[in-house]
């Protein structure tokens, strides 16, 4: 697929890379997208020694799973096969369960349809939106070859602008069972354009924070506080204007697909994704 890059200078100094090309990946039957499958190597580890300050916000909405199902006035489920990426999963409601303080995202080898695995997705359209503030979730990840797990967030407005003009921030993926963290904005700008990095971190398979802070200017990605990268939303720059709009947030664990490939090892089956919590704050 033919590539067209751009460079521009962020707000922070940062040069951001701003890929451009045609998109035809088939959408979701719920009018939601996957996160996209970065494919070219401008998505190189960076990481500064920039912390996040959480006294800066006040707590505006959370899930803090303390109770015995998913709470389903603030969630919601995307249900079968969503036919996006090549993913092997078949999502089902009864995949995402609440035990201990967690929310519990449980992929299966069990078969339906043509799909070999089932899992969940869930997402917060039509019940809670944020434009602006501190998004953050503490998870657990799976590793193996095959799991793609992701903490993200879509533009609200998706069911008339369609993606990628509804605008999407991936604030954690994850694939396979490396330490490689990804954070990765996608809009449109006379065609798609996403720009990411990746962040290395150790114990992968234990909990860590994973957030964005997010205003007019930028929107910054961390993990355990650290800030890895900043995407330069000011004034509307290279078309960033859905960024200035309200987004919901998604938790899924896809079963194999474009980004992790195709080969999956069953032999760590039923594989889990952990979310101790959900919260959102605005800025005081």
């Amino acid at each position: 697929m033919k590539r067209h890059f751009l460079n521009f200078t962020a707000s922070t100094g940062m040069v951001l890379v701003l890929a451009v090309f045609a998109y035809s990946c088939k959408k979701t039957p719920a009018n939601t997208a996957p996160p996209f499958v970065p494919t070219n190597t401008t998505t190189t580890t960076t990481t500064t020694t920039a912390t996040l300050d959480t006294t800066k916000y006040s707590l505006v909405w959370s899930d803090e799973f303390s109770g015995t199902a998913v709470d389903t006035s603030k969630w919601g489920f995307e249900l079968g096969n969503l036919n996006v990426n090549h993913e092997q999963e078949f999502y089902k409601a009864e995949n995402a369960t609440v035990a201990n303080g967690n929310l519990v995202i449980t992929a299966k080898r069990e078969q339906n349809g043509n799909q070999l695995y089932s899992s969940a997705r869930m997402t917060t359209q039509n019940k809670f939106t944020a434009s602006s503030g501190l998004i953050e979730a503490r998870i657990k990840i799976p590793l193996g070859a095959g799991m793609w797990p992701a903490f993200w967030m879509l533009g609200a407005n998706i069911k008339t602008v369609s993606w990628p003009q509804c605008g999407e921030i991936d604030i954690m993926e994850h694939i396979n069972a490396d330490n490689t963290i990804y954070g990765t904005m996608h809009w449109n700008s006379g065609g798609y354009a996403h720009y990411g990095l990746t962040t290395t971190i150790t114990n992968a398979a234990g909990y860590h924070v994973y957030a964005i802070t997010w205003d007019a200017s930028s929107i910054n990605w961390y993990v355990d506080g650290v800030q890895y990268v900043t995407g330069n939303i000011a004034n509307n720059v290279n078309s960033t204007g859905a960024f200035h709009l309200p987004f919901f947030i998604l938790l899924n664990l896809a079963v194999g697909g474009d980004f992790p490939g195709q080969y999956v090892d069953t032999s760590i089956f039923p594989a889990s994704m952990y979310v101790d919590y959900v919260k959102v704050f605005k800025a005081n």
